[in-house]
């Protein structure tokens, strides 16, 4: 059976710019995220420094502009003096969110130098967990005042003449989480944020900062955390955070590629908080999302690692699915569609726990399958959000009404007079067949249309066999003037490239 869907693409259907930054990533000091992903000194790929190199060219290639760090809830215990200076005279600490022991061999400075190599900026977050506004403005004055003062000679003299120029910081982590090292009340936080903004900006004037939302929508505190948290810190924050993770534990695929509806509405929810605090304080201000945690994460109740004050154990080490890719995939449009608030997200994490790139100590390096849609993304999604117009067939899940079973939607870049429509078919068994209506572009060509798909949707890619799901250019568009028809196979993650040569 071959199921039927329509879409209206035009060029004055303009929802919003993307902010290349929803494309962003997060490394924290968990895992093997630091500590055998990014910097492992003595493998055979290792630089001077002790940075992987296969790392660095496998996400330099996913052209990931932004990377929070060093957390997560690793932050909410940090004291960054302790990643700084010389690193034979670093003090090796316990580190009470994961139960590690962190030995600070990187810290602010390499992390800021390798994020340098590997063509991203840095998004830095702040301890409100067991310190607050002095610790954050003193970093901040390490990070980004260029001399003249205690801490700024206090970066060149370990090396670093040059600021860091850090924009983007987050005000703590999670923190209305019990788990959280140093949780805090909504009014706590709200006021401690607030504080804490201040006197960041005060150092410098041009930083961008994100207040906690909730840790997630499942949260009893959520919503009245939001409004009670921005009540107290609006005038002083640019973004608000959102997290959320999704699982299939209950094997239920069809539900679980409904997901990213989910996210949807969490979105849309935490948008309307927003704009009800606006309101409230008359404010001329709109304030922006950071969805700076999201992903895929099928390890999430597990425990921490089984034996305590281990340094960087192996932890949530998912290994991904087809289907986990078609749902990273369903993720990624939805925050493309909300473009127009959602202006910075990061997948969580890069490398090694809950992420796309996987390495072994000492040995190889490998792609997951959500590496492919996450680069894609990054690569093509560039440019002006257009509002599509979808007709498509429907199902009802467990947890869902109404899901479309295609997730589509179209970018267009001015400058390169390129469109590209990225589009999901959720469904299991059948392929689907798109018409799609370019009019007001004129004449198009295709440049490709790139398709992951494999015949089982638990396949996936291990050290063994890196190459059992991977992209290919094989899908099948026909062009008549303006208007496509597009195969797309079953339980399929699509990329149809077009160049627009008349209007």
């Amino acid at each position: 059976m071959t199921l039927q869907a329509s879409m209206v693409i035009d060029k004055d259907f303009v929802l919003s710019e993307v902010d290349p930054r929803i494309y962003g990533s997060f490394i924290e000091h968990l895992g093997r995220a630091v500590y055998g992903g990014i910097y492992e000194p003595g493998h055979p790929a290792a630089d001077e420094r002790g940075f992987r190199r296969d790392a660095l060219e496998a996400i330099r290639k996913l052209k990931v502009p932004i990377i929070r760090y060093p957390g997560g809830n690793f932050v909410s215990g940090y004291n960054w003096e302790d990643g700084v200076g010389p690193q034979a005279e670093r003090k090796r600490k316990l580190e009470l969110a994961w139960w590690t022991t962190e030995t600070n061999q990187v810290g602010t400075n390499e992390f800021a130098e390798w994020a340098k190599l590997a063509g991203s900026e840095v998004m830095m977050a702040v301890n409100l967990g067991t310190r607050g506004p002095d610790a954050a403005r003193n970093l901040v004055e390490y990070c980004n005042h260029p001399a003249g003062s205690y801490y700024s000679d206090l970066r060149i003299s370990h090396g670093y003449k040059e600021p860091h120029r850090i924009k983007t910081w987050c005000l703590g982590n999670e923190m209305d989480g019990p788990w959280q090292i140093g949780a805090k009340t909504a009014v706590e936080y709200g006021r401690l944020a607030n504080e804490t903004a201040k006197v960041m900006r005060w150092v410098d004037p041009n930083l961008e900062l994100v207040a906690c939302g909730s840790s997630g929508r499942g949260m009893p505190t959520f919503a009245e955390w939001e409004a009670t948290v921005l009540d107290l810190s609006y005038d002083q924050v640019d973004y608000l955070s959102l997290h959320t993770y999704y699982n299939n534990n209950e094997n239920d695929s069809m539900n679980f590629l409904a997901r990213s509806m989910d996210m949807d509405q969490f979105i849309g929810s935490v948008a309307s908080i927003c704009d009800y605090i606006k309101a409230k304080k008359r404010s001329k201000k709109k304030l922006y999302l950071s969805m700076d945690e999201w992903n895929v994460w099928n390890t999430i109740g597990s425990s921490r690692a089984s034996e305590r004050w281990q340094v960087a154990p192996p932890e949530f080490e998912d290994t991904y699915t087809m289907e986990d890719a078609l749902v990273v995939g369903c993720c990624l449009i939805t925050l493309l569609k909300h473009a127009d608030r959602v202006k910075i997200a990061c997948l969580a994490q890069l490398i090694n726990v809950i992420a796309p790139i996987m390495t072994e100590n000492g040995g190889p390096l490998w792609l997951q399958t959500t590496y492919y849609p996450y680069m894609h993304a990054s690569l093509y999604g560039r440019g002006t959000v257009l509002h599509p117009v979808i007709r498509s067939a429907k199902y009802d899940s467990k947890d869902f009404t109404d899901v479309p079973y295609l997730e589509a939607i179209s970018v267009y870049n001015e400058e390169s007079r390129q469109i590209t429509l990225f589009a999901v078919n959720r469904h299991l068994s059948d392929s689907l067949e798109l018409d799609v209506n370019l009019g007001s572009f004129g004449q198009v060509r295709l440049i490709e249309h790139i398709v992951l798909e494999h015949e089982n949707i638990k396949a996936t890619n291990t050290k063994n066999r890196p190459q059992e799901v991977v992209p290919h250019t094989r899908g099948t568009t026909l062009i008549d003037g303006g208007k496509l028809s597009v195969k797309l196979s079953k339980a399929s993650w699509n990329v149809i490239r077009l160049e627009y040569v008349s209007e």
